[in-house]
């Protein structure tokens, strides 16, 4: 038997990735250190590391073009540092 109560619509949550990298130009420290630390780790095959942020943007609406393009004004003015750093949008 079915129930009398009506079925709560749940909030659209749509996630978006923005990966933030330094610019390809830019001296990387610590992603230096990191492929050292895989030298003495044994994994010699590895021939550099460049280190970055990942960030989950949960939105209360879908993820479609308005919508990451907005996400992009964040990374932009947040998240990231444009004069060294570059990033990317996607959903999730």
């Amino acid at each position: 038997m079915g129930s009398n109560r009506a079925w709560r619509t749940l909030p659209v949550v749509a996630t978006v990735v923005v990966e933030v990298m330094l610019k390809p130009e830019i001296h990387d420290p610590q992603g230096e250190a990191i492929a050292s630390a895989c030298h003495r780790l044994g994994f010699g095959q590895v021939l550099g590391v460049r280190q970055g942020k990942r960030f989950e943007v949960e939105l209360g609406e879908p993820a479609d073009e308005a919508a990451l393009a907005r996400v992009a004004e964040l990374a932009d003015e947040l998240l990231a540092n444009p004069v060294i750093e570059e990033f990317s949008v996607h959903p999730a």
